[in-house]
Parts: C-alpha cells; structure tokens; sequence
C-alpha cells in the first residue's frame, strides 16, 4: 500500500499532557504538509490551532478524555465548546462503568446526544477495547450502529492497551454498514498500519514521526522507480 494513501487515514495525534502551542504548531504543519486526515489535538488547543491553519487542516479533538468519568452533560458541553472552538470531528469515550453495568441504555442515549450536536461533524466513540470482554466489545458495536455515530474507536492510548489486530476483525464483523473503524494507541510501524487498514479500519490514531515516513515514502518510489529501469 503506498504511504501516500495510508498517511490520509492518519489523525496525527499529539495529546500529551505537557505539550505546548509550539508542539501542536508543529503537528500542524505537518498534518497540512503530509495531507493527514486530521490532527487531533487537545481541547484547550482548538481555538489556536484554528487561528494559525484555518481550513487548511481538519481539526480533531477528545471529549471524556481520557478515563470517560464525566457526566453526560459535562461532556455534551465539551463537545459544543470544541465545536465553538473549531473542531471538526471529536472522539468521545465512553461511561465504561455503565456499560459494565449492562446499562445499555443510558450509552445509548449519551451517543444519541453527541451526535445529535455534533450534526455534520465527525463523531468518533471510543470504547478502550482493552478493558472489554469480547461480549461488551459487540455490544458497543452494536450501540455505536444503533446511535448514529460515524466511528467506533478502539483506544484511548492512555490506558493499559492500544488497538489489536483482533479487536479490529471483531468490530469489523459486527458494525453496522455506516459505522467506520478508527485504531488507535500502539500502530508502530507501516507494517502495523497496513494490516489494521487491511482489517478493515479506515482510520489510524498514530503519533509518528512525519518526516520518517516522509523518507521512508522517497525510498520506496527510488526502489519502484529502479526495478522498472531494470525490467
């Protein structure tokens, strides 16, 4: 798979706690420069992000990030203020206590909720796979379908486990049609990318380096480029 094509699946990520404007800046510029499908910043970021790129890049951010334990106003207000703010899609996580309560419903209506206010906006809903049992893993596939929400996301990246390859093929076996996959936490290398967007994610939370895979891109068109000279 070329790197062209896997680098529009990207949300270049950068949500450390201590990073700084100039950071995210950077991020910026290379989200614009490398054509990612967005950089996903923190909230408080949002409005400088706007200001500095304008439309030049599709702005991502995190609502309940990263542990989910707000309640469902306080994240419905997050998600209107990061609208506000310039956000283009936001990743919400989920009240992992209530679906472990089997209390479907309130996830439910708290999805219903979001992307009720986000309208034509991206909503991708982050369930943190690596605290799921597989049972509570289709369930969420199946409350994800049923909300009207644009994306199952499997990670935080800040809790004891990023995306699998497995969670990946279970939530493509049993999402609804409309409802793409976003892994997240842990893709390390192309190698990782390609076999999660071959899974059937169409979307990759990552934290690489740009420039590497700038290289790494010039190197592989060299090695095409040479071994169709030599036909």
């Amino acid at each position: 798979m070329e790197i062209d094509q896997i680098l529009k699946c990207v949300d270049h990520t950068l949500l450390k706690q201590t990073a700084v404007f100039a950071d995210v800046k950077k991020l910026l510029d290379e989200a614009e420069r490398f054509h990612t499908a967005s950089a996903c910043i923190s909230p408080t970021m949002l409005a400088r992000a706007k200001a500095y790129k304008g439309n030049a890049v599709r702005l991502c951010t995190v609502i309940g990030f990263p542990n989910g334990c707000q309640s469902s106003k306080v994240k419905s207000f997050e998600i209107e203020r990061a609208i506000e703010d310039g956000a283009d899609e936001l990743d919400a996580v989920i009240d992992l206590g209530a679906l472990k309560e089997g209390n479907d419903r309130k996830i439910l209506a708290d999805l219903r909720e979001w992307k009720g206010i986000c309208k034509d906006r991206i909503l991708k809903v982050i369930v943190e796979a690596c605290l799921l049992t597989e049972e509570e893993k289709i369930r969420m596939c199946e409350i994800v379908t049923e909300s009207g929400a644009d994306y199952i996301k499997t990670s935080t990246g800040f809790s004891s486990g990023g995306a699998t390859r497995a969670d990946v093929a279970l939530f493509a076996a049993h999402v609804g049609k409309n409802v793409r996959i976003k892994a997240a936490g842990g893709i390390a290398t192309l190698e990782d990318a390609e076999a999660f967007l071959a899974l059937g994610a169409s979307r990759l939370g990552t934290i690489w380096n740009m420039r590497s895979w700038s290289a790494t891109s010039a190197a592989f068109r060299a090695i095409r480029a040479r071994t169709a000279g030599s036909a």
